[in-house]
């Protein structure tokens, strides 16, 4: 199966967008049912070019008795039910509608509610991220996909970010390339330690200290020189160096810390699952998912499996090795009958070059993928559609 991945806003305004989408050969689409901040191009639509999309948003009717403490907001940019209206529209031209769905990365909800969001080990808030520990959270999201469910109607149901976000995010004007930070320093500085989050330690104060140390550099073993990714005083007397593992930079801590972090991620999984299970029970459902026990953000943390999914979807938008690895992973654990999509990319830094495209996507056939998910046919230029359009047929042939 292939699933083209849109917004709202491509569709609604634009009668000749199902057909287009159509015509590129997917099977289905996955459409944003909520969703975060963004700037969109938009090279089709014949209202406009670029939107701008200031706040997380939902974008079906925000009933208000239907939620509890966190409301989200219905967008300015776009009618409140346009969810609705895409999805008749691409049901119209025969694809089947997924709801994509964004659940705890909300700069906007997280603004409002600056003791909901994740903490790091130095105290810094990320305001863009909902800690899924707190309760408040747990519940925002079962509404919001109880929502999405009943008034949605949708087809299929696919969860983003479910489970914690963390460091890595793209803010406004993102200025923290020049740390150097490491993927392991990165991970780090995902690990919460918000109020709801700290109780779940066994020493949080030790742990933070740990956390602290890792990120700003471990004593150097005997002989060893300064290492990139340190602060200024560390790099200068060479006493320091990142941890090469989180394993190493908590020590006899991280077996704990690594367990409540993807029970964390399963009890949240579970809770929607239900939901979901509740009023749609034959309703598929697939997650945004990463074989890496300490993976924060968009793709959660998934490392043992989950035979309750209908799906898993594995991030493939870096080098062919790191997609294979996470395809692979993931792949281990499947229940039988589940599938596992690749969630490719064919947007800048890819060309818009269709044997290339072809090509990656058997490669990610050949590490487990059946499905390809494909991101993104809203922002794509007509050159990189038809590139697209292209390699799907190369890929059937």
């Amino acid at each position: 199966m292939n699933i083209a991945y849109v917004y709202p806003w491509d569709i609604v305004g634009d009668p000749a967008a199902p057909a287009r989408l159509a015509a590129l050969g997917v099977d289905a689409v996955a459409l944003a049912a909520s969703y975060h901040s963004t700037r969109a191009a938009t090279p089709f639509h014949p209202a406009h070019r670029v939107l701008d999309v200031p706040y997380s948003a939902f974008y079906l009717p925000v009933r208000q008795a239907a939620w509890g403490r966190l409301v989200p907001p219905n967008p300015t940019w776009t009618t409140p039910d346009s969810f609705l209206h895409a999805r008749d529209a691409l049901r119209a031209a025969g694809l089947p509608v997924h709801a994509w769905t964004v659940l705890t990365h909300s700069s906007h909800l997280g603004a409002a509610h600056p003791d909901l969001v994740v903490r790091n080990a130095f105290g810094d808030p990320y305001p863009y991220a909902l800690c899924p520990s707190h309760e408040d959270v747990g519940e925002y999201c079962e509404r919001l996909v109880r929502e999405i469910v009943s008034v949605g109607a949708p087809d299929g149901i696919i969860l983003e970010a479910c489970g914690p976000m963390g460091f890595g995010h793209q803010s406004v004007h993102e200025k923290t390339g020049g740390a150097d930070w490491t993927s392991v320093q990165a991970a780090l500085l995902s690990l919460c330690f918000c109020p709801a989050c700290v109780p779940g330690y066994a020493d949080p104060d030790r742990l933070r200290a740990l956390v602290r140390s890792g990120v700003d550099g471990l004593p150097a073993s005997p002989g060893e020189g300064p290492a990139p990714g340190l602060p200024a005083s560390a790099k200068a007397s060479g006493a320091a160096r990142p941890a090469g593992s989180v394993e190493e930079a908590l020590g006899d801590s991280a077996v704990g810390v690594r367990d409540r972090r993807t029970g964390l991620a399963a009890s949240l999984r579970a809770r929607l699952v239900a939901a979901v299970r509740e009023l749609a029970p034959g309703l598929p459902i697939r997650t945004h998912a990463s074989p890496d026990p300490w993976a924060a953000g968009p793709f959660a943390t998934l490392h043992a499996g989950d035979p309750s999914l209908d799906g898993l979807v594995a991030m493939c938008w870096g080098t062919p090795e790191e997609a294979a690895s996470n395809l692979e992973r993931l792949s281990a654990n499947l229940a039988e009958g589940q599938r596992l999509g690749a969630y490719a990319l064919f947007l800048p830094p890819k060309p818009a070059d269709a044997e290339d495209l072809a090509a990656s996507f058997a490669a990610f056939t050949k590490a487990g993928a059946d499905e390809l998910h494909l991101y993104h046919v809203g922002l794509a230029s007509p050159a990189r559609m038809s590139a697209l359009s292209e390699a799907l047929r190369l890929a059937r042939s």
